[in-house]
């Protein structure tokens, strides 16, 4: 079967037999419970068929499937709805492009999927993709063909946007990050199909600290999947990775100011203090050191990240952040960045501040119970109408699983005992059940009616898929 792409073969994954999934939850904590049941019925809703495959869009208005979203959101979905999970990973693998380019979203058209190569709009993708693995088994076909996808598309990054030759990858328009309403894009272009960078404007090409970090994710997981397909290579893309990871140092990092910037198209550098810098955290470009420097001095900085609703996606006091509502990237957190922030912190060590966040995104979503794209940060209060947005709906959910019950990580089960309120959380994946439970003050955890640890409250623990204890960490 040929490689994916125009004109190849295509190697579609209709044929996966996949085990049955469902989650349940249930806890004295009403405003909990209310939040939980609200995000899991909302979220059904936005499930839709794509010409005879069923996927999870992003929803409160946005109908598509992007992939700076929905490959993360379905594989966070996949306790309820396994299928949807697949599908929104493998529907963009099936459209990769000859070239190697991966489209940036898929919209059906009635008659069609039309998949859409006008942005990057993120890449939240090969971390997910291997997530999956925990849901479907080692899948041969599935993990050869996610090697193929990522190893092209690393290729094809370094084959295009490079442009000048700093090491360090560009950004050409709004939607290549994501942005949409960043200033700091100025009079940038909104999309750009072309593969050669945009002339005539004041900023672009971005040597972007974004758009780098897709690079360190792709190489990340081929090195992953180098072990499951045992092609020798995984030593080799490790390697690859750290090099990016070190251009980043070495290029957009000011250990001055203790966080990373982007450099505009002449190479200056564009002093703009951005919550990017979790999203470098999310695709793992930082070392502990630069991940360490950014959360003590910034992230938990009142007056930038640390609002009284956190993780604005600019620096509150930064002469570019505006508190605008609606689908603005120059100010308000994003749903999208409560999303993400649960793989950045935990890639670093900070999974105790995961409980804060948590805290401060529930109270937000308090207000009516609505789960908008954004919060005011100094408020709490949703900045639009429009309810039902996935990734908003998804983190509070993740956030739940990480505090209150049981989720899969490569390989292993993250526990979360957090305590507070009696509360019970069933995860099924195939023939296995995990069940959490507990009074508020202790926890017991079971795989498939057994017993398997007892813990106190304050607790995540760690076990493998059998429920064998690893380790316990302080939440």
């Amino acid at each position: 079967m040929g490689a994916l792409g125009d004109g190849c073969d295509r190697r579609e994954f209709g044929y996966m037999s996949l085990p049955v999934t469902a989650t349940a939850f249930r806890t004295q904590d009403a405003a909990l419970q209310r939040i939980y049941d609200a995000a899991v019925d909302k979220l059904r809703r936005n499930l839709k068929d794509f010409q005879g495959r069923r996927v999870l869009i992003e929803g409160g208005g946005y109908n598509k499937i992007w992939l700076e979203t929905q490959p993360m959101g379905g594989v966070m979905f996949a306790g309820h709805d396994l299928a949807a999970a697949v599908n929104n990973v493998t529907l963009f693998m099936e459209r990769q492009r000859g070239d190697g380019r991966i489209p940036g979203s898929i919209e059906d058209k009635g008659d069609r999927l039309e998949a859409q190569f006008n942005k990057f709009q993120g890449f939240c993708f090969p971390a997910e993709a291997v997530d999956l693995l925990d849901w479907i088994g080692d899948d041969r076909l599935y993990i050869e063909s996610l090697y193929d996808t990522l190893a092209r598309f690393d290729a094809y990054l370094w084959r295009t946007r490079d442009s000048g030759g700093s090491g360090c990858l560009e950004s050409w328009c709004v939607t290549d990050t994501g942005e949409d309403g960043a200033l700091r894009y100025a009079d940038a272009p909104f999309w750009w199909t072309e593969d050669t960078p945009p002339e005539g404007f004041s900023v672009v090409p971005i040597q972007s600290m974004d758009v780098t970090w897709y690079s360190v994710s792709a190489r990340d997981a081929l090195a992953d999947l180098s072990v499951r397909l045992g092609n020798g290579r995984r030593e080799s893309w490790r390697a690859k990775a750290d090099a990016v990871r070190g251009r980043i140092f070495e290029y957009l990092w000011d250990d001055q100011r203790g966080a990373c910037f982007d450099r505009d198209k002449r190479g200056a550098v564009m002093p703009t203090l951005l919550h990017n810098n979790l999203r470098v955290m999310y695709g793992g470009g930082f070392s502990r050191y630069m991940a360490d420097r950014f959360v003590t001095e910034h992230l938990l900085n009142p007056d930038e990240f640390w609002t009284p609703t956190p993780l604005p996606s600019v620096a509150a006091n930064d002469p570019l952040f505006r508190n605008a509502s609606g689908n603005n990237w120059s100010g308000q957190p994003e749903g999208l960045t409560y999303q993400r922030s649960i793989r950045a912190l935990e890639n670093y060590g900070c999974d105790h501040l995961l409980a804060p966040i948590f805290d401060k995104l529930t109270a937000a979503i308090g207000h009516g119970c609505v789960f908008t794209q954004q919060y005011d940060p100094f408020t709490g209060h949703p900045s639009s109408d429009k309810d039902g947005y996935g990734p908003t709906m998804l983190a509070a959910l993740a956030f739940i699983a990480r505090m209150h019950g049981v989720a899969p990580r490569r390989g292993e089960m993250l526990w979360g005992a957090r305590g507070g309120a009696a509360c019970e959380y069933t995860l099924t994946i195939g023939d296995n059940v995990y069940e959490l439970r507990g009074n508020g003050d202790v926890f017991e955890g079971a795989v498939n009616g057994k017993r398997r640890f007892t813990t106190e409250a304050g607790f995540r623990v760690v076990t493998d898929t059998s429920g064998n204890v690893i380790k316990r960490i302080k939440i």
